[in-house]
């Protein structure tokens, strides 16, 4: 029995000889396995996450894809009267030379009012200008 004992024993302390040193080579493994885990935990996580991102991105773009189909025909309607438009507009009223002549001096004679009221306008801004200026002026005393 004591032999048992001691062979027991023996075999014990071998056992956990044994048990130490494969730990002590294998924890580095251990280790990277761990941090592998808790790596791919995050890669799983962040997937979820990219694929529920995907699946709202689709959904905007099938609503953007049914309002396009539900708006071509109007767009194309109104391309269709913008043309009816152009042509009834380039079409030249049939005018004999008296009426040109007074259109064209219409034209003149808007024109030169435009000119003038440019003019005005100008003069106006320079004078809003200079009282802006005198108003800065007087302003800068009473600041100081």
């Amino acid at each position: 029995m004591a032999v048992q004992k001691l062979g027991r024993g023996f075999v014990d302390r071998l056992a956990r000889l044994i048990d130490f040193r494969v730990d002590e080579r294998t924890r580095a493994l251990a280790d990277r396995v761990n941090n592998l885990e808790h790596a791919t935990a995050d890669h799983r996580r962040r997937l979820d996450n990219a694929e529920r991102n995907l699946e709202e991105a689709r959904g905007d773009l099938r609503w953007a894809r049914a309002e396009l189909d539900r708006l071509i025909p109007h767009v194309a309607a109104q391309e269709g009267r913008l043309e009816t438009l152009r042509e009834s507009m380039s079409l030249v009223p049939k005018a004999d030379a008296p009426q040109i002549a007074e259109a064209r001096t219409l034209i003149e004679e808007i024109q030169r009012q435009h000119a003038q009221i440019r003019v005005r306008l100008a003069g106006i801004s320079r004078y809003e200008d200079r009282l802006r200026r005198l108003e800065d002026r007087v302003e800068e005393p009473v600041a100081q």
